[in-house]
């Protein structure tokens, strides 16, 4: 972790998009509120619409005004005076001249001291293009060309990268080259803003910060992880963008990977970035190919019925291609090849359309070695009392409870389960943050221990593959409306853990 923000000119490509508006300008509002956004920061927002600055600021109030924690019209007013617009295609050269010329001006009355964080809230296909003119437009300043002595005393030029970084591991290779052209990889922030969400973070806690938890974290003592990622909605007005997609390619590949690397990684040799990163980018390497395809995935359609998307299926949604695979549910299995985890099944689903909206992780431990209490009458009929579990809600809770047998009190001995619950809001007395301000100040300040490595989301790539590539096909053959609206998802999910004599924890 390092110091303070350094100020900078925060340069946001797409500023008349829907994520501008509705994350990340009402992020750094709340930064400004709580104090931690630098006041010589500033933001140039870019785009092709035509607009004033003071329209771009009328434009971005109402959502700041309805997703910014703490909002206050008078407070909102001094903190547009440190928003600018910019009107011009970011994709054409002969845009940059007068682009560079405002960012240096900006720069000079704001005193960032030529420090830049590029943002690219673009559509995918225009990454590329993009970084190709920054780079042709000279603004990028290299210090270890020619300030390698005094190389903090630079100003700096970072970029963020949102999601999806790639289609498929061919082209999330190629956008690493493109990058890697113009900027070192230490500029470079590949944003996954479920990285950004306190439980995620205090994941690392929880499990290098605690005694008790390291020496049960591995294949002796648990049986299985299971993973999940469930929405209620739809996929709405992103069908035709959802269609070229696929949950797997919006969740897993992305999101429920990175959440996977820190419940199964090594502890690291320090907190720090790189070390961090390491031990991802190993844990994501060791990831097994799966065998049988059959066996380890499932897919599904959400079916037609109740209010969301009018009520129609996902294969009936405008911008749906006839005949679409594209699946709105993903189960996978993935196992492990290294000494913590040999054999023991990571389980990870993401679905639309589901009976709750949740995202969790359950750490499921195994039976006891030794059935010590199967003499008690409650075990007459040959059954067994509930295995240890450690369940880690990051939504729309974020808690952690952990059950465990115990003694009803009376005479003789009877088991029941208990549990012990940690919630997060009530400990502390506090909500957590909008997870793209703290991303953002972190790369502010030049700290890449929450955004990805590029060998970190290739290796990432590399283990979904086998579930996008021509082998899972008979896989989605018959998956239009196989599961209806609130449900778990298919009944193919379900015989996927079966199979290991295992069952999802579809907890309500």
């Amino acid at each position: 972790m390092l110091g303070e923000p350094d100020p900078c000119v925060i340069v946001i490509f797409g500023a008349s998009g829907d994520l501008t508006a509705r994350k990340l300008i009402p992020a750094l509002y709340e930064l400004d509120v709580v104090g931690t956004l630098p006041r010589e920061t500033c933001v140039l927002g870019v785009s092709r619409t035509l607009m004033s600055d003071d329209a771009w600021r009328d434009h971005l109030q109402p959502g700041t005004a309805e997703h910014a924690k703490g909002y206050d019209p008078s407070r909102w007013e001094a903190f547009a005076k440190r928003l600018f617009y910019f009107a011009g295609d970011a994709t054409v050269a002969e845009t940059y001249a007068e682009f560079t010329e405002r960012i240096e001006t900006l720069s000079r009355h704001f005193k960032c001291h030529g420090n830049v964080l590029f943002y690219l809230s673009v559509t995918p296909s225009l990454y590329e293009p993009i970084v190709h003119r920054i780079d042709e437009s000279s603004l990028i300043l290299e210090g270890r060309r020619w300030c390698s002595l005094n190389r903090e005393a630079m100003p700096w030029q970072r970029i963020i990268v949102e999601k999806p970084f790639g289609h498929d591991l061919e082209s999330a290779h190629t956008l690493n080259l493109a990058l890697g052209r113009v900027f070192e990889e230490d500029a470079i922030y590949r944003i996954d803003h479920y990285l950004g969400k306190e439980l995620v973070q205090n994941l690392l806690v929880l499990r290098f910060a605690n005694t008790i938890f390291e020496p049960l974290w591995n294949h002796r003592y648990i049986d299985h992880v299971q993973i999940s990622a469930t929405e209620t909605v739809g996929v709405g007005d992103r069908a035709a963008f959802y269609d070229e997609t696929g949950a797997l390619r919006d969740m897993i590949q992305s999101h429920l990977l990175q959440v996977l690397a820190l419940v199964a990684m090594e502890p690291p040799s320090t907190m720090q970035a790189h070390h961090i990163r390491q031990e991802k980018v190993k844990i994501i390497d060791a990831i097994e190919p799966p065998g049988n395809i059959s066996r380890c995935a499932a897919f599904g359609q959400y079916s037609g019925g109740g209010d969301d998307d009018s009520g129609l299926a996902y294969h009936e949604l405008p911008g749906v291609a006839p005949g679409s695979t594209t699946e709105t549910f993903a189960a996978i299995a993935l196992r492990f090849d290294n000494w913590r985890w040999a054999g023991t099944p990571f389980y990870i689903r993401t679905g639309k359309r589901m009976a709750r909206k949740r995202t969790e992780i359950v750490i499921q431990f195994k039976q006891p070695p030794a059935k010590l209490f199967r003499h008690l009458e409650q075990f007459a009929s040959g059954g067994e009392r509930p295995a240890n579990r450690i369940v880690i809600e990051i939504a729309p809770r974020e808690g952690v409870s952990m059950r465990f047998e115990g003694k009803v009190p009376g005479s003789g001995i009877t088991l029941d389960s208990v549990t012990m619950d940690f919630d997060y809001a009530h400990r502390f007395e506090a909500e957590p943050q909008e997870a793209y301000g703290p991303l953002i100040l972190d790369a502010m300040r030049g700290d890449q221990t929450l955004f990805k490595h590029r060998y970190d989301v290739e290796g990432a790539w590399k283990a979904v593959m086998p579930f996008l590539d021509s082998g899972a096909d008979d896989l989605r053959k018959d998956i239009h409306a196989n599961y209806p609206p609130g449900s778990w998802g298919p009944k193919s999910a379900d015989a996927m853990l079966a199979r290991d004599g295992r069952a999802w924890h579809n907890r309500e």
